[in-house]
């Protein structure tokens, strides 16, 4: 993830400089669990995972389960679902966000038929580009492309990213992986109605994304908002945990104009997927949404 956002006014733009960090931790957390390829390990993401080695283990003690146990199971459990999309026909993936995510490499090397596009700002987006051209993974099958979820007009908008790299009116599946939680969600609901726009052309695309629930305990809830506060300084974002329930997630979906949404606990997936297991209810949800 490597997106932050323009909330701060009408002419303030986004760039990636901000959160680049996370997505190198972000990156090394693959790397370290053998999800990611070489290409994708940077010297600042081990010295990152390192750094925060301490604060991992303590949260887990305190709450069950910390970022890499989150980070996992969203990840993890994304990759499901987008291989049960796949074997039903779909034959295009957008990843929006893309960081340093090894997702690209690892579908289509599953996958060799596969239309793969990831997708960032510029400036990550050709860093992307760069490692995976060095390592032999781009081609025709295999692209790297600007985006800027936040424009609603111009060659690095939705819509026209969109246009560019599947110049079909097949279903394709999105994935937003580590973004939304760095936006307001009257900010982030703008990107996620334009998404469900672009999709209801293109019949039986799904979404899949995550979200990160409140917890109800008061002394966990404000320890957490003051972390987010915290990291948001840092990223110069507006970290946000936008929803109390799945119920509350799965309405606000819908009112953005998706048709069908599920809601999942990583729960339902223990003894299922090779993830790792929360103490308490996991706070991250993964969001799957159809057109």
């Amino acid at each position: 993830m490597s997106t932050t956002p323009s909330d701060k006014g009408p002419n303030t733009r986004a760039d990636s400089s901000g959160i680049s960090f996370t997505a190198l931790y972000t990156g090394a957390v693959w790397h370290r669990h053998g999800l990611s390829d070489d290409t994708l390990a940077t010297d600042q993401g081990r010295w990152l995972y390192h750094l925060m080695t301490p604060f991992e283990a303590g949260s887990k003690a305190l709450i069950g389960g910390n970022i890499r146990t989150f980070l996992l199971q969203r990840h993890l459990i994304i990759d499901h679902l987008i291989d049960q999309a796949l074997e039903r026909g779909i034959t295009q993936v957008l990843e929006i966000a893309c960081g340093m995510s090894p997702r690209g490499i690892r579908l289509r090397d599953k996958h060799p038929q596969l239309h793969m596009v990831e997708a960032d700002l510029p400036d990550m987006a050709a860093r992307k580009a760069a490692r995976l051209l060095v390592a032999g993974h781009l081609g025709d099958r295999h692209q790297v492309m600007p985006v800027d979820i936040l424009a609603d007009a111009g060659e690095q908008a939705l819509a026209a990213v969109v246009e560019i790299a599947f110049d079909n009116n097949e279903p394709m599946v999105v994935v937003t992986e580590g973004l939304t939680s760095y936006f307001s969600l009257p900010v982030i609901s703008d990107f996620w109605q334009r998404l469900a726009r672009v999709m209801q052309q293109r019949p039986g695309s799904v979404y899949l994304s995550e979200s990160y629930l409140m917890p109800n305990q008061p002394l966990l809830r404000g320890s957490l908002k003051a972390l987010g506060g915290l990291l948001g300084s840092v990223t110069r974002s507006d970290v946000s945990f936008h929803f109390l329930n799945d119920e509350q997630a799965a309405e606000h979906f819908t009112a953005c104009g998706f048709p069908s949404v599920a809601v999942h606990n990583p729960a339902d997936f223990y003894g299922r997927l090779p993830i790792p297991e929360s103490r308490n209810d996991p706070m991250v949800r993964v969001i799957e949404a159809w057109s």
